[in-house]
């Protein structure tokens, strides 16, 4: 990205760079031009190292604290101060503390589907926030407009042509679902604009299409399958964090570290694209150049999420919109912050999903839809109400 420092008369643009500096310089705005409302300008200029670091820190301890707490729930509920002890003494500890069932119960079980829960929630956050500024909308989200459904046709395929759970086919199932995401939100986006214009309303219209369809076609592929391996991709396709070891959670990190880290170096682009497309060219940005890289690692977070957790809508959407009400729309904070918001979201929605109904295990994909659902028809009607009067 561009590092972009505004003189009196004139904007000089000079190459970008990776430093600290560059990252933290203010944001500049077209001269005349004017934010959209939903994306307050004032936020985009006011970030300092300092801020960045208490926001981040502030969220990141009460993460810490949420981790620990959700550890100690369950069918067998764990004392907060035994489950501190127990990840005290680490993974590697003496042969006698191994084979205490508490041990076992949270190194071999809860640890790895807590860590999980807290990677696809912060990743679905993160994609959802870029979407919501590429698209300078903020009721965009991987859900919502299609791109978790193409992520999920592509690993049902996948798995329908013998993709098992091996180490490498839990590797490649990524990449199949990256795929089909990448698919559904190139569609999505040529029907948005298809009438010469961006349309945020024809943009869900078209999501909305593209779930139906897709939700078909996997419907299809699993009727097709054996009995067994059917009845796991039902449980799949309502989002689910069971079952998952330290093997899985590093290789989904793998994909994940990589998607998220071009996201946010692209955070200063963003809030330029804010402004809308024709100043943040004019201030130097490779407009298409950047819609290309964050269209693709939208598609490779996403399809990684969906090929290890399954459908888990919503989070993409009210954990953003919350995190800019209390932040602003900075999106060199924005993304960290919803970030790690997204994953004590979902950490804390797993645990009630384990827990509510416990020995019996709700869907935690249903949990974000009784939460995000009604949010996002609020949402909808808000902006409905802007465009209409």
């Amino acid at each position: 990205m561009a590092s972009l420092t505004p003189s009196r008369k004139t904007i000089e643009v000079t190459t970008p760079t990776a430093s600290t500096s560059a990252f933290f310089s203010p944001a500049p705005r077209a001269e005349g031009s004017l934010a959209p409302t939903d994306q307050p300008a004032q936020g985009v200029v006011t970030l300092s190292p300092t801020k960045w670091m208490a926001a981040s820190g502030g969220l990141g301890a009460l993460s810490l604290v949420a981790f620990v707490v959700c550890l100690g729930f369950g069918t067998e509920t764990i004392p907060f101060s035994q489950v501190a002890r127990i990840l005290a003494q680490g993974p590697l500890s003496a042969r006698e503390a191994q084979e205490a069932p508490e041990y076992v119960i949270l190194w071999q079980v809860r640890v790895p589907r807590v860590l999980l829960a807290f990677m696809v929630g912060g990743s679905l956050a993160a994609v959802g926030a870029s979407l919501q500024a590429l698209l300078r909308n903020p009721l965009a989200d991987p859900y919502v407009i299609g791109i978790s459904s193409g992520a999920a046709l592509g690993a049902a395929v996948a798995v329908l042509f013998g993709v098992g759970l091996s180490v490498f086919s839990i590797s490649v199932l990524p990449v199949c679902a990256f795929l089909g995401a990448l698919v559904a939100l190139l569609i999505v986006y040529r029907i948005a604009v298809s009438y010469g214009s961006f349309s945020i309303h024809t943009l869900l219209l078209g999501g909305v299409v593209l779930n139906a369809i897709f939700s078909a076609l996997i419907l299809f592929l699993t009727s097709l399958a054996d009995p067994y391996k059917a009845s796991g991709m039902y449980a799949w396709l309502m989002g689910s964090l069971t079952g998952p070891d330290f093997q899985t959670v590093f290789i989904l990190a793998v994909y994940l570290l990589f998607g998220v880290c071009v996201l946010i170096r692209q955070a200063p682009a963003l809030n330029l694209l804010t402004l809308g497309e024709e100043s943040a060219r004019s201030l130097g940005v490779e407009v298409e150049r950047v819609k290309r890289v964050l269209f693709a690692a939208s598609a490779l977070v996403t399809g990684a999420v969906v090929a290890f957790s399954g459908l888990i809508g919503f989070v993409g959407l009210i954990v953003p919109h919350a995190v800019r009400l209390v932040f602003g729309a900075d999106h060199r904070l924005l993304l960290t912050a919803s970030g790690i918001a997204g994953g004590t979201f979902l950490m804390v929605a797993d645990t009630a999903a384990r827990t509510l109904l416990s020995p019996a295990e709700i869907p935690v994909g249903v949990v974000t839809a009784l939460v995000g659902g009604p949010i996002f028809l609020y949402l909808l009607v808000q902006q409905r109400k802007r465009i209409v009067p």
